[in-house]
């Protein structure tokens, strides 16, 4: 319950456009998935997972690969800066392995 009121407090804040989209990240026990996503059309821009990926590692390992990913992906659909959407989670751990990762690779947020 605790996690839905932070997923809402979170999001009520944060709202994604075309000049700077929201980077929407959700971290399960067995996956990592990365959207970034224009909220005033209502489309998805750019999409990476772990789902049916042969990668292997440490979730945070795989957070990483995924943050990587995304911001390559970002590139190709010519974004540069993004609004950072944790959801529920908060930022440490594999949330900050994805978000390290995606700078690394020049994502701006």
């Amino acid at each position: 319950m605790k996690a839905e009121f932070r997923a809402n407090r979170t999001r009520a804040k944060i709202h994604g456009t075309a000049e700077r989209p929201r980077l929407s990240v959700n971290i399960s026990n067995l996956h990592v998935t990365a959207q970034i996503i224009d909220d005033d059309k209502g489309v998805t821009l750019a999409y990476a997972t772990t789902v049916g990926s042969k990668q292997k590692g440490s979730k945070s390992e795989l957070a990483a690969f995924i943050g990587s990913e995304i911001a390559k992906k970002a590139k190709k659909a010519k974004i540069s800066k993004v609004v950072f959407d944790r959801g529920s989670r908060l930022y440490a751990g594999r949330m900050s392995a994805l978000a390290d990762a995606a700078r690394k690779e020049g994502l701006e947020f």
